[in-house]
């Protein structure tokens, strides 16, 4: 806890912020920040050039297959409802079910 107030203290010190600032560890960590933090800017506004280019078009690749998917999990689910046992095996309800 004092730990915690000491250092809370020390970093709204404006000239020790200003030194740390000027320290070569500190700026060369800023950089590698700086450039993780675009780096990783530009890879998604690629990403969603290329999703926008895959969902462009006037009959959509992306949607129809969408659609073809929820069709198919649809037939299939109303399949499987169809086909359950109306009663659990042994007559049990659940886990913790009583005879």
């Amino acid at each position: 806890m004092v730990l915690r107030r000491l250092l809370a203290v020390l970093l709204h010190s404006p000239q020790l912020v200003e030194r740390l600032s000027e320290a070569r560890p500190i700026r060369r960590a800023a950089q590698l920040t700086a450039f993780a933090l675009l780096r990783a800017q530009l890879r998604g506004q690629d990403a969603a050039r290329r999703l926008r280019g895959l969902t462009a078009g006037p009959a959509s690749a992306l949607g129809r297959r969408a659609a073809r998917f929820r069709d198919t999990f649809a037939r299939e689910l109303g399949r499987g409802l169809g086909e359950r046992p109306t009663s659990p095996p042994g007559g049990r309800r659940g886990p913790g079910a009583r005879p």
